[in-house]
C-alpha cells in the first residue's frame, strides 16, 4: 500500500435513474474521511471532484437502449485521464462515487500502467450487463462487461483503447442478485464468483484468502471496486439498489482489514453512496470506516 493517497470525487448520476448519487462524495467527505485517514499518518491530497457533464434536457434519453450514454462516456474520459495522472505520479488513487458506471473511468486509467490488473469486484451485482441484456438501459449496471470489451463501442474504448481486464482476472465477491444475462457471461468466460450462499456457507475469512491466493500470482496489481450496496441495507441503507441479505458492517470490515495485510491493493474505489436516501449519513459513515480498514486502521 502506498502512503501517499490521491482522493478524487465523481458526482455521477447518470448511469441510473434515482437522483442522489450525485452528492455523494460530499457525503463522504462529510463524514470525515480526510481526518480518519490523516490519523493513519498518510500523504493525503484532495483533488476535489470531476467536473461531470449535464444533460440539457429534463428526461433521460436514451440511445441504444442505453441511459445517458453522452453523459456518462465523457465524464468517464474526463475521469480516466485525471486517475491516469495520480498513478503516474506514484499516489494511490481513491475514488470516491457516484454510481457504480464511473469504475468505467477508474478501470480505464488505472490498467494502462499494468500487464495483468485484478479487479475485486464487491457487489450484491455482478455489473455485466450490456444494451442487449439490461432489463433497464442503466450504465452503472454494465461497467465491468465494459472494463472486458462488451458493450458499446464509446464506452469500451474510453481513454482510447481495450478491453482493460481479463476474465480470468477479476472476482466477484458478495452476489446476490445477477440477470440472466450476466449468469450467461460469467460461465462463458470464467469469471470467479463468490456468492452471499458461499460468503454464508465458507465465511468471509476464507472467502478473502481464497480471493487473495487466487490473484497473487496471476495480477500485478489489484483494484478494489467496492459498491456500498454490497452491503446489507441494515447497514448501508442509503443506495439506489438496496438488495436484502448482504454482507454485514463486520465481515466488510474484516475482509478490508485482510486485503490491507496483502498488500496488494493498488486503487480503490467506493461507490452508490446516496445521502437522499441514507439514515443520517449512515451509509457514509459505512464507507469512510471501510476505508479506514483497507488503508491501516487496527483495532489493536
Amino acid at each position: 500500500m502506498m502512503k501517499k493517497i490521491s482522493i478524487l470525487g465523481v458526482p455521477m448520476d447518470l448511469g441510473q435513474n434515482r437522483r442522489g448519487v450525485d452528492m455523494g462524495p460530499s457525503a463522504i467527505r462529510y463524514a470525515g474521511v480526510i481526518e480518519r485517514l490523516e490519523k493513519l499518518k498518510l500523504d493525503i491530497d484532495d483533488l476535489g471532484d470531476v467536473a461531470i457533464p449535464r444533460p440539457n434536457r429534463k428526461e433521460p434519453q436514451m440511445q441504444d437502449n442505453l441511459r445517458n450514454l453522452k453523459e456518462v462516456a465523457e465524464g468517464n474520459e474526463l475521469l480516466a485521464e485525471k486517475v491516469d495522472q495520480i498513478v503516474s505520479e506514484g499516489s494511490f488513487p481513491l475514488i470516491l462515487g457516484g454510481d457504480h458506471s464511473i469504475a468505467m473511468g477508474t478501470l480505464a486509467g488505472v490498467s494502462k500502467h499494468y500487464e495483468n490488473l485484478g479487479v475485486i469486484w464487491y457487489d450484491a451485482h455482478g455489473d455485466l450487463n450490456s444494451s442487449e441484456t439490461s432489463p433497464s438501459g442503466n450504465i452503472h449496471g454494465m461497467p465491468l462487461a465494459v472494463s472486458l470489451g462488451i458493450g458499446h463501442e464509446r464506452l469500451v474504448n474510453i481513454h482510447g483503447y481495450q478491453p482493460k481486464l481479463k476474465p480470468e482476472n477479476i472476482v466477484i465477491v458478495g452476489a446476490r442478485s445477477l440477470d440472466e444475462g450476466e449468469r450467461e457471461l460469467i460461465k462463458e468466460r470464467g469469471i470467479k464468483v463468490f456468492t452471499m450462499h458461499e460468503v454464508d456457507r465458507m465465511g468471509m475469512t476464507q472467502v478473502m484468502k481464497e480471493t487473495v491466493d487466487y490473484l497473487r500470482d496471476r495480477t500485478d496489481g489489484v483494484h478494489l471496486s467496492l459498491d456500498l450496496d454490497g452491503l446489507d441495507p441494515s447497514d448501508a441503507p442509503g443506495v439506489g439498489t438496496p438488495v436484502m441479505g448482504g454482507m454485514s458492517y463486520r465481515e466488510s470490515h474484516l475482509a478490508m482489514e485482510m486485503l490491507q495485510e496483502s498488500g496488494m491493493i493498488t486503487s480503490a474505489e467506493f461507490v452508490e453512496v446516496n445521502p437522499i436516501l441514507d439514515e443520517k449519513n449512515k451509509t457514509a459513515d459505512t464507507a469512510v470506516g471501510l476505508m479506514g480498514s483497507l488503508l491501516g486502521e487496527k483495532l489493536k
